[in-house]
């Protein structure tokens, strides 16, 4: 039996309307440091690179929440590299989460905030300390939100941290203008990591601080799984392909966004900041980072026109794709997987849900071209519950960087690596409660829905017996991986290397497939969209 029951959560539902996003609920400031209070229990003060810090105590687990992992990047410090926190006297309280970064309001339940002063992680370990020599395996998660919004506070880690028996930590990074705006002028700044990445490195600052302190909590700086959802997931990617994140993780998990899909390069980002400047009133200033540093935070993220990690600088030199072929990828075994239904979420925000199959052709013939009736014919309306939903099979198979086709080519190229091992797997509960309920109960397993399985109380209705055992079964396998390279779980099917799309694992539901091997690539046509050319 997990803890799921006998324990609270810790956080609020929350629900996303933001493609690739994952959104998160409001977090108060962590507060001052408090050298005066003194802690019931030592094993809640924890004595950091930085200072020491008090956590709380729950039913088999602590938390520390709102560390500093580094100073305010703020002023001068916008835009930059991140550095170390000004170390503190004394304890620091940390037991409430620090801000979330700054952001905007999807509509959704994401409160807008502009706060910059934001770079905070969080801990959450088993009760005691480890028995073991050489400490618990680290996992530290990178959350989603399309680069434009979530926090890690929204997750609650206790399950993966109780059942596991592993240290969860959860981080905070810009987001926004204010993690990826890339112009020129910044650029010459700093030649040899340019300008677009500064979320990036805060995650990569992040995790240098748990490579100095995971064995304060009872953690193997050694043994660091980096794992992450949505744009958490292009994030694992894009630390697989940078140099500067060598050494920093043994082990990599990507859910729901392939490594096989082309990150935004150093050209077009820029024009994109380019016009960001002359939108905010920079373009012809004398000095342009300067007066894009005195830019408040909300006409920046006002103006931002979206984006992520740039390519073709020091921090990210190449495609993580083109990192995966040539074997220049850090070579770290990896988990990686999407969900069957990855598009309903998405397709319906931006087609509606009105489409009838009378306008289905023609949609198809305004995205597809000539090559639209060859579609239709493998994906004709009357075959789906409705035309959207034909149209959102679609995308899950093809044709997007949540598609499965898409990830099959990164199985592919992740598992030519030698000495690597690759663990691919497919969510397939179509009755996991949605992110947004879009589709009447159609949903099925959309972008993000096996999030509650791993992160309990995240969004939904919680739960139900049968759904419990498959999440029993992905923490089993999550939290064995990151602890031994292998996953496996006592009485759980067994989950092969990936050698070719037969070995891709689904996920389900008892009496519903429930979890065995499959042919994804056959079950998406992945062949099919292959004789397409250029549409993938």
């Amino acid at each position: 039996m997990h803890v799921l029951h006998r324990r609270r959560v810790l956080r609020r539902p929350l629900r996303v309307a933001c493609a690739l996003a994952v959104a998160v609920v409001a977090a108060s400031l962590a507060g001052p440091a408090d050298a005066s209070s003194p802690s019931p229990r030592t094993d809640l003060v924890v004595r950091t690179v930085d200072g020491a810090v008090r956590g709380e105590a729950h039913p088999g687990f602590r938390t520390f929440e709102g560390i500093p992992y580094a100073a305010p990047p703020v002023g001068e410090r916008r835009f930059r590299a991140p550095v170390p926190p000004t170390p503190w006297r004394g304890v620091r309280d940390a037991t409430v989460p620090g801000p979330q970064c700054a952001q905007l309001s999807n509509g959704t339940g994401n409160p807008t905030t502009f706060g910059e002063d934001c770079l905070t992680l969080n801990v959450t370990t088993p009760a005691g300390r480890s028995a073991r020599r050489a400490g618990l395996p680290v996992m530290v998660w990178i959350h989603g939100g399309s680069f434009l919004t979530g926090a890690g506070s929204s997750y609650d880690a206790s399950r993966l941290a109780v059942d596991g028996d592993v240290v969860v930590v959860t981080v905070n990074y810009r987001l926004g203008a204010l993690g990826f705006l890339a112009h020129p002028g910044l650029s010459a700044e700093d030649r040899r990591r340019g300008s677009g990445n500064a979320g990036i490195l805060d995650q990569q600052a992040a995790l240098r601080w748990v490579q100095q302190n995971a064995r304060a909590f009872g953690g193997n700086p050694r043994n660091v799984t980096v794992f992450g959802e949505s744009a958490g997931s292009a994030s694992v990617c894009a630390h697989l392909a940078s140099p500067q994140a060598r050494g920093l993780f043994r082990r990599a998990i990507a859910q729901s966004y392939s490594c096989a899909s082309d990150l935004t390069v150093r050209a077009v980002a820029e024009e994109s900041g380019e016009e960001v400047a002359r939108e905010v009133g920079c373009a012809d200033a004398s000095d342009v980072p300067a007066c894009l540093r005195e830019v408040d935070a909300e006409t920046l993220l006002r103006a931002w026109p979206g984006g992520g990690p740039v390519v073709g600088d020091g921090i990210l030199p190449q495609q993580p794709g083109a990192a995966l072929r040539d074997g220049t990828a850090h070579r770290v075994d990896l988990i990686h997987g999407n969900t069957l239904d990855e598009n309903r979420l998405f397709v319906p925000l931006q087609y509606g849900t009105s489409l009838t199959a009378a306008q289905y052709p023609a949609t198809l013939g305004a995205i597809f071209g000539p090559a639209a009736p060859a579609v239709l014919a493998r994906y004709p309306a009357e075959a789906y519950p409705s035309p959207i939903i034909a149209l959102a099979t679609v995308f899950s198979d093809a044709g997007s960087p949540l598609s499965t086709c898409t990830h099959v080519r990164a199985y592919d190229l992740a598992s030519e690596r030698r000495g690597v091992r690759v663990y691919a797997y497919q969510f397939q509960d179509r009755t996991a409660d949605p992110l947004i309920p879009l589709l009447a109960g159609q949903d099925g397993a959309a972008h993000a829905t096996e999030l509650p399985f791993l992160f309990p109380g995240l969004f939904g209705d919680g739960l139900t017996p049968e759904q419990e055992e498959l999440s029993d079964a992905m923490v089993a396998y999550w939290t064995s991986f990151a602890a031994t390279g292998r996953p496996h779980g006592r009485g759980l099917p067994r989950w092969p290397a990936y050698e070719g799309p037969g070995d891709v694992l689904a996920l389900d539901l008892p009496g519903s497939g429930g979890i065995a091997t499959e042919d994804v690539a056959e079950a998406s046509r992945c062949g099919f969209w292959a004789t397409l050319g250029s549409v993938r």
